[in-house]
C-alpha cells in the first residue's frame, strides 16, 4: 500500500511540474444547418494570427469539440466537413474560456463527373484513442451488412462467436454519435446495410457519469460509431426472407430500418427451427457458424432450437434538447439437447477416476426485455439522464441425467439416474438517474447519481433420484422431492461529486458514494409421502431461509491533469462496508463483518502523435459474495457433485492493470494495437472440494455416495491472471486484400482446496491467428482465417501423472460470396475444427461445409432466390473443453446436421431522392480513391 501511495504522490508531483503558463479552451458544437443534426468527425483548426501556428481537434460523436491549451490572442477558427462549405470565424481569447455555441455548416452542392483516380483510399486515421476507418476503402457485396464491412477492418474479429475490436468485446453500437440497438450488438451489425456507412469509429466509450463529470471511473465499453452517408440518412433499408427445407426445416424473418435523420426505427421478426435467433435474415444456413452464434454469450448454440422472436429499436430527438433511445425484444425458444461429458479427476483422492455424464435437456423459454434511455440537455449547464430497464423471463425445463463414476480399472463405483422438472419466473428491474450541473466558474461541476435494482425469482422444482452404490448396495438411495424456491434482491446506491479547476490544466474532485444490497432467499424441500403421495415431509438438510445485507460507503479525492498530449488522473477512496448474514431456518444464526479498504487508482494517457497513443490504467475494487454463494443449503441435483454455500464468505479485493498502445499509419494504412491486462485478487472466492473429512455438520444427515464430492465456496488468496495480445493489419496490394495478424499469451493461477490441501491450477495459453479479407471488387468477397491455441495446465497438488493437461485447438474458416454472371451468386462457407482433448486420448477433427447458389432478379437485383445446403458433408459436431483446479472435461452436445433449403430474399433499399443502391454506389465523404486499381 505504501508503494501505491508513493506512486500517486510522484504522479501528482510530475503533473504539477509540467504545468505551463495560463491557457484557455475553445469549444463548440458543429451541426448541419439544413437538418440540425450534429456532425461527428469534423476537422476543427485554430490558426493564430500573429505567427500562423495551428492547433486543432476533431468533433466527437455528439459533434462537440474542445481545443485546449490556447494562449491569449486572436485566431481564425476553420471547420471542414466533406459535403459542406468551409466555415471560418475570428476568435479572440482573452481572460476566459471561449464557448462558440452551435456552429452550423451550410450544405455544399457537389457536381460530379467521370474521373480516374489511381491509388488507394486511405483506410482511416488514428485520432487519440479513436481509430476511424474509411468505409469506402473496404469493398463489400452490394447487399452486404455492416458486419461484413467491419470484419474486414484491422483489429475487428470474431472470436468464439463474439465480435471483438482490439481484443475486447464490442458492447455498444452508435449511429452518428447516438446509441442504437440497446445491447444487442449482433443484431445491430447484421440489420444495417454497409452501403449507408461513411466511416467507422472504434473507441472506448466512457460511462455516462464519467462523461458528465469529466473524471474517469474505469467503466469503459468498447464501442463502434457508424457515421452514415449524408444521402443515406433518410429512407428505408432491410431484408425480408422466407425459406423451407428438408426435415421440415423452415425460416421466415424480416428486419426493416426506417431512418429519418435523427429518428431511427428498426422492426424485426423471426420464426425458425434452424438455430437462428439473431436476425441474420437471408444468410446461407450454417449450423454453428455464421448466423447461428451469440445466443447465450457467444459461441455456437448447442441443441436443436426453435425460435419465435419480435423486436424493435427506436432512437429520436424529442425537440432540440431530449435524446431518447429504446428497444424491446420478445423471445420464445424451445431447446432440445443431448449432452455427454467425460471428466477425468486430476487432483485429490479420486485421481484416475473418470466420470461419465449423459443428459437430455428440453428447455422452453419466454422472455420480454425492455430498455429505455432519456437524456435531457436542459441547457448548456444542466443535464439529466434516466435509464430504466426491465426483463421478465419464464422457463420450463426438463433434464434427465445419467451419471456414472469409474475407478482407474474401469470398474463402476456409483451410477445415478436423476430427473429435474423446473418452472421458474424471473423479474429484473433497474433504473438509474444521473444529473449534472456546471457552475459559472469553468471546471466546477456537480454530479449526482441514484441507482435502484430489484430482482425476484420464483421456482418450483420436482426432483427424482435413483442412485446405485455398487460397493455397498445398502447405501443406495432413492428420492422423490419438491422444492419451493424464492429469492428477492433489492439494491440502491447513490453518489455525489464536485469538481473544481486548479490552475490552467488541472481539476480536482471529491466524491462520496453509498449503497445497500439486501437479499432474501428461501428454499424449502419436501419429500413425497408414499402413502398420501403428497409432498408434505419437510427435508431439513435441503431447506434454508437466509437473509443478507451489504452496506458500503466510500469517500475520496481525485486529481486530473491534462494538456495537449498527456492526461493524468489519480484517485484515492476510503471504503467502509458491513456485511450481515442471517440464517433464519433451520437454526437461527447471525454473522456481521466489517471491511475497511483504501481503493487507489491511477491512469495516464500519452499521445506521442495524432496517430500513436499509450494508455496505462491501474484500478482497485471490491466484490461482495452473492446470496447463492452465502446460503448454506445443499444442492443435490447432481448426487456425485453436491454443493453448498458459505455464510462466512468475505468480499474480495481486486487489483487490475490495463495497458493499451495504438498506432495507425495513414500513409501505409498499417494498424497496430497491443494490450496487457492483468488482475490479482485477495480473498478470491474459490472452490473447496471435500471427498472425506467433511467439517462440522455441513451434510447434516445427508450421506455422500462413493466417489461423490462436496463443493463449498471459500475465500482464498493467490488468484491472478495476466494476458497480453497484439493485432497488426495492413493492405496486401498484390492480392488486393487486407491482412490481420494477431497473437496472445495468457497465464491464470486459480487457487482451490481439495481435502483441506491447497492446489493451484496454473494455466498458460498461447494463441495466434491470421485473417485475409478481399478488397477486390463488389462482385467477389472472401474471408479466410485461422486461429490456434495451445494450453498448458499444471496442478501443484501432484498426485499422479494426470495432474497436468496440455491441449491444442484450431479453428480455420473460409467464406466466399461470388457474383458469377448476370445475377447468379455462389456462396460457400467452410469451417475446420481440430482439438486434442483435455481428457486422456480424446480428440476431435471435423469439417463443416455450407453452400448455396442463388439468382438475383427484380428491379436493381433486390430479389434473390437461392438453394442452400447446411453441413454438406454431414460432419457437424460440438466439442467443448473445460479445465478446473480438480478435473479436466470434454463435453459433446446435439447439433444441427445436414439439410437443404430453398429461400427467397428481398432487399429493401429506398433512400431520400429515390436513389437506389446501384445508382449511387460510392461510400462516404473521404477523399476520392477506392482501393487498389482504378474507378
Amino acid at each position: 500500500m505504501k508503494k501505491i501511495l508513493l506512486l500517486l504522490i510522484m504522479l501528482i508531483s510530475y503533473a504539477q511540474a509540467s504545468a505551463q503558463t495560463r491557457t484557455y479552451t475553445v469549444s463548440g458544437t458543429v451541426k448541419s444547418q439544413q437538418d440540425n443534426i450534429t456532425l461527428p468527425g469534423a476537422s476543427v483548426v485554430l490558426t493564430r494570427a500573429t505567427d500562423a501556428v495551428k492547433t486543432g481537434a476533431a468533433t466527437d460523436p455528439d459533434g462537440n469539440f474542445t481545443i485546449e491549451n490556447v494562449a491569449p490572442g486572436e485566431y481564425t477558427l476553420s471547420i471542414n466537413y466533406v459535403g459542406f462549405k468551409a466555415f471560418n470565424r475570428t476568435v479572440r481569447v482573452q481572460n476566459s474560456n471561449v464557448n462558440m455555441g452551435q456552429l452550423p455548416l451550410e450544405d455544399e452542392a457537389i457536381t460530379t463527373r467521370a474521373v480516374e483516380v489511381v491509388g488507394r483510399v486511405p483506410l482511416g486515421e488514428q485520432k487519440g484513442d479513436t481509430t476511424a476507418f474509411n468505409a469506402r476503402a473496404f469493398k463489400t457485396a452490394p447487399d452486404a451488412s455492416v458486419e461484413d464491412l467491419v470484419t474486414k477492418m484491422p483489429g475487428i474479429t470474431i472470436q468464439d462467436g463474439v465480435i471483438q475490436a482490439q481484443g475486447e468485446e464490442i458492447k455498444q453500437i452508435m449511429i452518428d454519435g447516438k446509441r442504437y440497438g440497446g445491447t444487442d450488438v449482433s443484431s445491430a451489425l447484421r440489420n444495417l446495410p454497409s452501403d449507408m456507412i461513411e466511416s467507422v469509429e472504434v473507441f472506448d466509450r466512457q460511462s455516462d457519469q464519467a462523461a458528465f463529470s469529466g473524471f474517469e471511473d474505469g467503466n469503459r465499453e468498447k464501442t463502434l460509431n457508424f457515421v452514415t452517408r449524408k444521402d443515406r440518412r433518410k429512407g428505408q433499408s432491410g431484408k425480408i426472407s422466407a425459406g423451407y427445407g428438408t426435415d421440415d426445416r423452415y425460416m421466415v424473418g424480416a428486419a426493416v430500418n426506417f431512418f429519418d435523420n435523427n429518428r431511427k426505427i428498426t422492426l424485426m421478426g423471426l420464426t425458425n427451427n434452424i438455430n437462428m435467433f439473431d436476425f441474420s435474415i437471408g444468410e446461407t444456413p450454417g449450423g454453428g457458424m455464421r448466423g447461428r452464434r451469440g445466443g447465450w454469450g457467444g459461441g455456437s448454440p448447442n441443441g436443436i432450437i426453435s425460435t419465435n422472436t419480435l423486436g424493435f429499436n427506436y432512437n429520436d430527438m424529442w425537440g432540440k434538447k431530449i435524446e431518447v433511445s429504446s428497444s424491446y425484444n420478445f423471445n420464445s425458444r424451445d431447446v432440445f439437447n443431448r449432452q455427454t461429458a467425460i471428466r477425468d479427476y486430476t487432483a485429490g483422492d479420486q485421481v484416475g477416476n473418470q466420470l461419465l455424464q449423459r443428459t437430455l435437456n428440453n428447455d422452453q423459454q419466454n422472455s420480454h426485455r425492455f430498455n429505455f434511455r432519456l437524456q435531457y440537455n436542459i441547457n448548456e449547464n444542466n443535464r439529466l439522464l434516466i435509464t430504466p430497464n426491465i426483463t421478465l423471463q419464464k422457463n420450463n425445463t426438463y433434464v434427465d441425467g445419467l451419471t456414472e463414476l469409474y475407478d482407474p480399472e474401469s470398474a463402476l463405483l456409483t451410477n445415478a439416474r436423476t430427473t429435474n422438472t423446473t418452472e421458474s419466473t424471473n423479474l429484473n428491474f433497474s433504473n438509474n438517474i444521473l444529473y449534472s450541473h456546471r457552475f459559472g466558474k469553468p471546471g466546477r461541476v456537480f454530479t449526482t447519481n441514484i441507482n435502484t435494482t430489484y430482482s425476484s425469482l420464483g421456482q418450483d422444482n420436482f426432483f427424482t433420484e435413483n442412485t446405485q452404490n455398487n460397493l455397498d448396495p445398502s447405501r443406495s438411495a432413492s428420492r422423490n422431492q419438491y422444492s419451493d424456491i424464492s429469492r428477492d434482491n433489492f439494491a440502491w446506491s447513490g453518489s455525489a461529486s464536485l469538481s473544481e479547476k486548479v490552475g490552467a490544466n488541472a481539476l480536482v474532485q471529491m466524491e462520496y458514494t453509498i449503497g445497500n444490497q439486501s437479499n432474501d432467499s428461501d428454499r424449502r424441500t419436501f419429500d413425497r409421502d408414499p402413502e398420501s403421495e403428497m409432498f408434505n415431509q419437510l427435508n431439513e438438510p435441503l431447506s434454508n431461509t437466509f437473509k443478507s445485507n451489504y452496506l458500503a460507503q466510500s469517500i475520496g479525492p481525485s486529481y486530473q491533469y491534462r494538456n495537449d498530449k498527456t492526461r493524468l488522473q489519480v484517485n484515492a477512496k476510503y471504503q467502509y462496508a458491513t456485511l450481515e448474514s442471517n440464517t433464519v431456518y433451520p437454526e437461527p444464526f447471525e454473522l456481521k463483518r466489517h471491511f475497511s479498504n483504501i481503493l487507489p487508482s491511477a491512469e495516464i494517457e500519452h499521445k506521442f502523435s495524432p496517430s500513436r497513443s499509450l494508455n496505462i490504467n491501474l484500478r482497485t475494487g471490491t466484490n461482495v459474495p452473492s446470496a447463492e454463494q452465502l446460503q448454506e443449503v445443499l444442492d443435490i441435483s447432481n448426487p456425485l457433485q453436491v454443493s453448498i454455500g458459505n455464510a462466512n464468505l468475505d468480499q474480495d479485493y481486486q487489483n487490475r492493470l490495463f495497458v493499451r498502445y495504438r498506432s495507425f499509419n495513414a500513409e501505409t494504412n498499417r494498424n497496430f494495437f497491443m494490450g496487457l491486462f492483468g488482475t490479482a485478487t485477495q480473498n478470491y472466492i474459490g472452490n473447496s472440494v471435500y471427498e472425506r473429512d467433511i467439517p462440522g455438520n455441513l451434510l447434516d444427515g445427508y450421506e455422500l455416495q462413493p466417489g461423490a464430492r462436496l463443493v463449498r465456496r471459500e475465500n482464498m488468496d493467490g488468484f491472478w491472471n495476466v494476458r497480453t495480445f497484439f493485432n497488426y493489419g495492413q493492405p496486401v496490394n498484390l492480392l488486393s486484400s487486407n491482412i490481420n495478424l494477431r497473437g496472445s499469451v495468457g497465464y491464470t493461477r486459480t487457487p482451490g482446496r481439495i481435502n483441506n490441501e491447497t492446489n493451484f491450477a496454473n494455466r498458460t495459453d498461447f494463441g495466434v491467428g491470421v485473417n485475409l479479407s478481399s478488397n477486390i471488387s463488389e462482385n467477389i468477397d472472401f474471408n479466410i482465417g485461422t486461429n490456434s491455441s495451445y494450453n498448458i495446465v499444471k496442478n501443484t497438488l501432484a498426485a499422479s501423472s494426470r495432474n497436468n493437461n496440455n491441449f491444442f485447438t484450431q479453428n480455420s474458416n473460409m467464406r466466399l460470396s461470388w457474383i458469377l454472371w448476370k445475377g447468379f451468386v455462389y456462396r460457400t462457407e467452410l469451417n475446420h475444427q481440430y482439438n486434442t482433448g483435455a481428457t486422456a486420448g480424446a480428440s476431435n477433427n471435423f469439417l463443416l461445409w455450407n453452400m448455396s447458389m442463388g439468382k438475383k432478379f427484380l428491379k436493381d437485383n433486390k430479389g434473390e432466390i437461392s438453394l442452400s445446403v447446411n453441413d454438406l458433408l454431414d460432419k457437424n459436431d460440438s466439442f467443448q473443453q473445460n479445465i478446473t483446479e480438480s478435473y479436466a472435461e470434454d463435453v459433446r452436445s446435439t447439433v444441427l446436421r445436414r439439410f437443404f433449403m430453398l429461400t427467397f430474399t428481398y432487399n429493401i433499399r429506398s433512400y431520400a431522392g429515390g436513389q437506389s443502391q446501384e445508382e449511387n454506389p460510392g461510400r462516404g465523404n473521404f477523399p476520392p480513391g477506392g482501393g487498389p486499381g482504378r474507378f
